[in-house]
């Protein structure tokens, strides 16, 4: 992968969290979202850049700041997966009757547990953006034959 891509790819996994933020935004303001967050830190859009080996991301970046976005991205999906056992783990457990009626399974007690978990997992994402944009530059200031 050339310089110019590899910074791309960097943005694109910057929109891709971002998108995944404002997706968790709306479940917990009662939006419908068909396609919710991957719970797997490997299945999710960022993780797909992150542990793509064929993109070199490790080298590139360096051991330290791949380290930092790594051990930040998993805490950021155990601190996900709190919120998704609030709005899909009962999804399943509800019956066909409260389905066709529309009504929610989620009280608003778990709803305002959930709102205090999205603070949490936005402080992880700030810290995970702020760490991601330095190994940004540190891409951009490597030379052209530094990348593949």
């Amino acid at each position: 992968m050339k310089k110019e891509q590899s910074v791309n790819s960097v943005q694109k996994a910057r929109e891709a969290h971002l998108l995944q933020m404002e997706k968790i935004h709306a479940i917990i303001e009662g939006k419908k979202v068909n396609n919710p967050t991957a719970v797997s830190k490997k299945e999710c859009d960022f993780g797909h850049w992150i542990y793509d080996e064929k993109n070199h991301v490790r080298e590139l970046i360096g051991s330290q700041f791949y380290s930092k976005l790594d051990i930040l991205h998993e805490q950021w999906h155990k601190e996900y997966f709190k919120i998704y056992n609030i709005f899909f783990k009962e999804e399943k457990k509800r019956g066909l009757f409260s389905k066709f009626l529309g009504r929610s399974s989620v009280d608003a007690l778990e709803i305002d547990k959930a709102k205090l978990y999205y603070v949490e997992l936005q402080a992880t994402t700030d810290e995970l953006l702020r760490v991601l944009a330095a190994a940004q530059r540190r891409l951009e200031a490597l030379p052209e034959s530094k990348f593949h």
